[in-house]
């Protein structure tokens, strides 16, 4: 059987050493994980998560009546917040999750970053995406690394030209250190090509899966009276998400083209990306 987070976090920890652009991130501090992502279906690849945004300002949602504008309902003044992961006695700073078996079976030929990659084997676009999200993790850890425009100051967008380009500078150097083929060996395998050389393609979830971490709202304890609107209140949803997920949370399941079940070796101990 393939682990295939454990196999992602050991290159992303190679990619590391090697990059010197990503020298900056703790790997211990970053958890990889899996969801379902069918490869007909549309959808990101990968998709990396912060958990250092504070939480925010308080608000609360309103609804206006089409015709007359005036407030109908309004819900209870909240703040939203992040969940805090704790792996191994580390708090989690970033989760990277992995599309599977989407993941496994991109190729350059329908990608937007194929322009960046002439004359190279098609497994190359796998290598690009654990970049890609490596390089989305913010040096000060205050969220999604953001673009720099012209003028030096941030912009906000996380995606652009600029941004493939470096991703595929990024490519090149870590392949230009002659790594050990065998820190990459299994990107070169679709998903298919994965099960007949395993067996089976496992992956590391959350216990509440297909669920996993997430900003959440809380309702304040102390209401302000304000503003005083002659509405309904509507109550918030309930929170169905844990606030602290821990080593417990964390299992194995198999995943296959369309499902994923638990492992027998579900209880298999869960690390960050080492």
């Amino acid at each position: 059987m393939l682990n295939y987070t454990e196999r992602v976090s050991a290159l992303m920890r190679d990619i590391v050493e090697r990059v010197p652009r990503l020298s900056f991130i703790d790997l211990d501090e970053v958890l990889v994980f899996a969801r379902l992502g069918r490869t007909a279906a549309d959808g990101a690849y990968a998709t990396c998560h912060c958990l250092t945004l504070p939480t925010s300002e308080p608000g609360y949602y309103y609804w206006r009546d089409r015709s007359s504008g005036e407030v109908t309902r309004r819900s209870p003044w909240f703040v939203t917040k992040t969940p805090c992961v704790v792996v191994g006695g580390r708090r989690m700073k970033y989760l990277i999750s992995l599309a599977l078996p989407r993941f496994c079976d991109q190729t350059l030929a329908a990608s937007r970053k194929r322009i960046f990659y002439p004359s190279v084997e098609g497994w190359i676009a796998k290598l690009d995406t654990v970049v890609h999200e490596l390089y989305h993790i913010d040096p000060d850890d205050v969220g999604i690394r953001k673009l720099a425009r012209a003028d030096g100051a941030r912009s906000m967008r996380s995606h652009g030209p600029e941004f493939y380009q470096e991703v595929a500078a990024m490519v090149g150097q870590y392949l230009a250190t002659d790594p050990d083929p065998e820190r990459y060996e299994f990107l070169k395998y679709d998903f298919e090509g994965l099960e007949t050389r395993y067996g089976q393609v496992a992956a590391a979830t959350f216990r509440n899966y297909p669920s996993y971490p997430q900003r959440y709202v809380e309702a304040l304890l102390d209401q302000p009276t304000e503003p005083n609107l002659p509405a309904a209140l509507a109550p918030l949803p309930r929170q169905c998400q844990p606030a602290v997920y821990q080593d417990s949370d964390l299992i194995v399941r198999e995943f296959s083209a369309t499902a994923a079940r638990r492992a027998r070796s579900s209880r298999t101990p869960v690390r960050p990306a080492a």
